[in-house]
Parts: structure tokens; C-alpha cells; sequence
């Protein structure tokens, strides 16, 4: 019998994992922390492991350095699940020894255990290190109807799926209260244990949105979660905009899981974003943000060229800086919202503008949201993701 060492944190995602693969026939070892996990591995010497990046005290990262500095587990199959906005952390884990590295978001518990039964049956060993994938679309089993036909898998994904809606209001209430604490707290020491409390809440909800097959949701949360962990590691980043930003992921989640799961496929996937920025150092900022939150975007630096592409072109959300040559960034918002294809097509302001009177004009214009330069690349993500799904789901709702 194979044997499977899993080391995760979160103890709803660890037994879920470790229930799939004892039904296939594994015998399975949990560990909560780095720490543990290393002393487990020496006595329970396991067949492979699944391995979280994320710990407390030893990160995924060391324990993946310590296992291969050992001769005796350099060759030992190790399975990253991370979240994928740690970019750099999941190349590192590539280039220190996983056999593979799966996006939380994207991944089901199906999944998993296929790489696992490869790596354990094959006797597969270290690949080549490569650039982490984009995320991407799962289809998943709609939850909301149970059919006789389902395979195991897919009983297995509704079960996963209704308890997770179940408890969603639940644990956004929690998180909620977690976010005022953090609204309340006076100054960065204040600051430390609310922030600390709600980066784990927000953390266990993206494995659980994960685990639940609700791409939408989870895609959300996981890029709330590496938000929270900037916001963690840099408390004094910490402001009205982030607080803000954070505020509307949040309950964002919580409609889409209840839309999503009971009308799959109505929200969409993938998104068309444009950036209008005659700064080229500005531009690179803007589209990289959105990178990181998995969107794909078209980045110009003539207003009068945007102006063009706003009129034959359907977006799903624009990103405008303010002072710009011959036609502004308020003035472009005006002129857009008279084409019919992008009436309603959000649009946030990023720019140096930070003025009240900046924000009023933003909002005059036309415009949906603001963020002042300098911005966290990540929470300009999160807001475009928000905007993006809110817009989607009006829509959907609508028709």
C-alpha cells in the first residue's frame, strides 16, 4: 500500500485530501505545519507528499529545500499546491525539487489524485522548472442538480460544493468582522493581529472555494488572499484604498458563490481588458497588475487611438490614467460612455491625481472606481477582477 504525506495548515482541505485517498486505497499522514511535517516524513517515509507553500513557522519552500538536501528524499515525489499569485515563491519551489506545481484555484480534488497515482505508479521523478501556468477556466459538475449517472468523483465534488454554500455565509460574516477590527485598529502594532487573523480566514476560504468547483469564486478568493498576505507583510500599505478594495472582494464572494453555483457558465469566463497611459513606465505597472490577477489586457498610449478601439471594440473593463496629451483620461471616460458598446463597461482611474477633486471629477466623468499612484500591483488586480464580475453578474442577472 502507497503511502501519501500531506502537510497543510488548514484541516478542512488537509481530511478532504486525505478521505479521497484513503477511499483509493493510500494510507495517508497529515501534518499542520513544516515543522511536523519533516518529522513525519522521517517516520512514516512516505511514497510522496502533498505539500502546501503557505505554513506557519517553516514555509512549503524550506520544507521542500530540507527534503531534497537529505540524499535519502532527493528523488521522493513532492506535490506543490499553492496559490498562483505567489509567482516567484512556486518558481522557487520549482527549481527546489516539486515534481509538480498546482494552482489551488484550479485544481479538484480529481486532479490531485491523478497526479499523485502518476508520480506514485510511474516512479516519475523531478521535471525541468517552467513558468507557472495562467489561471484558467475548470469545468466543473453543476452542484445545484444531482443526477444517478454521477461517478464518484462528481458525488464527491456536489458534496464538497453544497457544504461549502452552506457554510459561506457563515464564514464571510466572520471575515467581515475580522475587517472591521483591522478598519478599527489605530495604528500598525494595532494593526498586526487583525490583519494576521484575516489573511488566515480569507486563506482557508480560497482552499475551500478551491475544493468546491466554483471557478469564479475561488479565482476571487485567491486573489483576496494574496492581498491580504501583501497587506500582512506590509502593514503600512495598510489605508482607506486597501481597506476598501478589500471590503468589496469580500462581498463580491458571497454573491458570486450563491449565482455561480446555481447558474453555471452564466457569468463567463476570461476577460478583454484596455489601458490607456501615455506613460510607458505607467503602462508596464498596469498591465503587469492585471497579469497577476490572470487577465489579459491591450495597452495604448494614444487617447485618440483608444477612442478608436472603444468604438469598434466591446471591453470588459477600462484602466485610465488622468493627465493625458490632447484628449484626458476624464474626457476619454465621457466620450466612451456615448459608444453602445461600452456604455456600461466599468472604468478606474489610476493616476497621481489624488486630490478631492480628482475623485469628484472621476466620478462625474463617468468613472467607477479610483486608485492613486503609487498602487500594490495586487490590489489594482483585485479591483479589476471585482469590476469585471460585478458587471458579469448584472448582466447575467439581468437576462
Amino acid at each position: 500500500m502507497s503511502k501519501i504525506l500531506i502537510i497543510e495548515d488548514d484541516q478542512v482541505v488537509a481530511n478532504i485530501y486525505r478521505n479521497k485517498l484513503v477511499v483509493e486505497g493510500y494510507k495517508v499522514e497529515c501534518a499542520p505545519d513544516g515543522e511536523t511535517g519533516l518529522e513525519v516524513v522521517k517516520t512514516f517515509q512516505p511514497d510522496a507528499i502533498i505539500l502546501d507553500l503557505m505554513l506557519p513557522g517553516i514555509s512549503g519552500l524550506d520544507v521542500l529545500k530540507q527534503l531534497r538536501a537529505d540524499a535519502s528524499y532527493t528523488h521522493l515525489p513532492v506535490v506543490v499546491l499553492s496559490n498562483t499569485y505567489l509567482t516567484s515563491m512556486v518558481q522557487e519551489a520549482w527549481k527546489a525539487g516539486a515534481n509538480k506545481c498546482l494552482s489551488k484555484a484550479s485544481s479538484t480534488p480529481k486532479s490531485v489524485m491523478d497526479v499523485i497515482r502518476g508520480l506514485v505508479q510511474s516512479g516519475d521523478r523531478i521535471e525541468a522548472p517552467k513558468p507557472v501556468q495562467p489561471y484558467s477556466h475548470v469545468a466543473h459538475p453543476n452542484p445545484t442538480t444531482p443526477s444517478a449517472s454521477r461517478t464518484r468523483d462528481e458525488a464527491l465534488q456536489f458534496e464538497l460544493s453544497s457544504n461549502f454554500l452552506r457554510a459561506l455565509p457563515g464564514t464571510l460574516t466572520k471575515i467581515r468582522t475580522l475587517h472591521q477590527n483591522l478598519v478599527r485598529a489605530k495604528d500598525d502594532e494595532g494593526r498586526k493581529e487583525p490583519i494576521e487573523e484575516l489573511y488566515r480566514e480569507i486563506h482557508t476560504l480560497t482552499g475551500a472555494a478551491s475544493l468546491a468547483g466554483l471557478p469564479h469564486v475561488s479565482q476571487m478568493a485567491e486573489a483576496l488572499e494574496a492581498l491580504a498576505k501583501e497587506l500582512q507583510d506590509k502593514p503600512k500599505t495598510i489605508n482607506s484604498s486597501t481597506l476598501r478594495t478589500l471590503a468589496s472582494a469580500i462581498d463580491l464572494i458571497g454573491v458570486l458563490g450563491e449565482f455561480g453555483a446555481k447558474n453555471p457558465g452564466k457569468i463567463g469566463a476570461g476577460a478583454k481588458v484596455l489601458v490607456v497611459d501615455d506613460d510607458a513606465i505607467s503602462r508596464r505597472a498596469v498591465s503587469y497588475s492585471l497579469e497577476k490577477a490572470r487577465l489579459n489586457s491591450v495597452a495604448v498610449e494614444d487617447p485618440k487611438a483608444a477612442l478608436d478601439l472603444l468604438a469598434r471594440n466591446t471591453y470588459d473593463l477600462v484602466v485610465l490614467d488622468v493627465d493625458m496629451p490632447e484628449v484626458n483620461g476624464y474626457e476619454l471616460c465621457s466620450k466612451l460612455r456615448g459608444f453602445s458598446a461600452n456604455k456600461r463597461t466599468p472604468v478606474v482611474f489610476v493616476t497621481a491625481l489624488n486630490s478631492f477633486e480628482s475623485r469628484a471629477n472621476s466620478s462625474v466623468s463617468g468613472g467607477n472606481d479610483f486608485i492613486g499612484k503609487p498602487f500594490l500591483f495586487i490590489e489594482l488586480g483585485v479591483k479589476a477582477l471585482v469590476h469585471i464580475w460585478r458587471t458579469r453578474l448584472t448582466v447575467a442577472k439581468a437576462a
